[in-house]
């Protein structure tokens, strides 16, 4: 259903012209020993990297823009590109990284100003941004309107791989949802109870399903304003697995410890916080899971940075990567657990935006998809050579 966003290969040469390419390099920062700011997690970086390498080899001149963090349109030390840039140095040399987009209150106002600022001297753009395209942000869609434009080739492989889910995907199509707010997803359930044939709800979320059907789930977070429409979800016949068992603990959880930790197959006694899906959550989870045609997964089970909490999590990554069908990962927390677990190359596809990854399952398009395809055929796409 993407066959109208303009490619890569379809900017013709690019040897000798200014290249600039919108990346998604919005990745963790930690301070090191020295106190001097690192880069924690290189996934985004890494994704980014074909695209660059490949204009880079094609004689182009590339400068790199991107966020980082939400600096809320003003410099922030802890928020700069200089982390980025030290690590991409030795990987894509003379590559230019332009400073935090965000650092400007015009990329996320969209101002036209801002963009125009952004494109002068530059002959092409290539938006390799999944991650962001989901914001009508003045990096992502104004470039679009004034300069030959494509997708990078991490994006085309994001609107390729979630395209399969759109349009025909192979039955039966499993959704595995978790994470914390029911409210950042319902809009996506709702969109893909239609066409999805199982549907499975763990972590934080699950808890207000579960408080929507009556289940006490002890001092875990419930979100109040979304029980009426759980129930109603619920109500509406769709075929949701929700977790029976819960791994609840009680204690400080602040670096001292938890007193206790308890598996509750019924309801959960205040004092305690639910952590985990319990064992037998984990088995039918797997179940469900198990021979799917597709899946779509978005969201932990759990609190998976403690080992102690990591195990539904990773039973359901190890049931979504052993399906046998096409398999999408996507969000920063889930992508982080299928990492530490060893399992990135487990699946079909791992997206760079969980929420960039929902939105275009659930609308169809995005500002920054659409912005290139109106670009392509302008510019007369296929060939889209200025």
């Amino acid at each position: 259903m993407f066959e109208d966003v303009p490619r890569l290969e379809q900017l013709g040469p690019v040897a000798g012209r200014s290249v600039l390419v919108r990346a998604d390099l919005n990745v963790p920062l930690r301070r090191d020993a020295s106190s001097a700011w690192v880069v924690a997690d290189d996934f985004r970086i890494g994704k980014a990297l074909p695209t660059l390498v490949e204009l880079q080899a094609g004689g182009a001149a590339v400068t790199v823009a991107s966020h980082l963090g939400r600096p809320k349109g003003r410099p922030d030390d802890a928020l700069r590109m200089e982390p980025v840039r030290r690590l991409l140095a030795p990987l894509v040399p003379g590559v230019v990284v332009l400073e935090n987009l965000r650092f400007d209150p015009g990329e996320e106002a969209g101002d036209p100003a801002f963009g125009a600022r952004l494109v002068a001297g530059h002959d092409l753009f290539v938006n390799d941004a999944f991650g962001a395209c989901h914001r009508a942000h003045a990096s992502i869609v104004y470039p679009p309107s004034v300069l030959p434009s494509a997708c990078g080739l991490q994006l085309a492989a994001e609107i390729e791989a979630l395209g399969r889910i759109i349009d025909h995907p192979a039955r039966p199509f499993t959704v595995v949802a978790g994470g914390l707010k029911v409210a950042d997803k319902l809009a996506t359930l709702r969109a893909l109870a239609g066409s999805a044939d199982r549907m499975v709800i763990g972590g934080a979320m699950a808890l207000t399903f579960l408080a929507a059907t009556g289940r006490q789930v002890g001092d875990s977070p419930v979100e109040a304003t979304e029980l009426e429409p759980c129930r109603a979800f619920l109500a509406a016949g769709i075929p949701v697995t929700l977790p029976t068992d819960l791994i609840a603990a009680r204690g400080s959880g602040d670096g001292e410890g938890w007193a206790d930790v308890e598996c509750f197959s019924g309801d959960v006694p205040p004092g305690w916080r639910v952590v985990d899906i319990g064992p037998a959550s984990r088995r039918r989870f797997a179940e469900r899971i198990e021979g799917s045609g597709v899946v779509l997964w978005n969201g932990p089970m759990g609190m998976f940075e403690e080992p102690a909490f990591a195990e539904g999590t990773r039973v359901v990554a190890q049931a979504v990567a052993g399906c046998g069908g096409f398999t999408v990962v996507g969000g920063g927390d889930t992508v982080g657990a299928v990492r530490s677990f060893g399992l990135c190359d487990a699946y079909g596809h791992v997206s760079t935006g969980g929420g960039a990854m929902l939105e275009l399952v659930q609308h169809g398009d995005l500002p920054g998809i659409s912005a290139l395809r109106t670009a392509g055929a302008r510019q007369g796409s296929p060939g889209v050579r200025a």
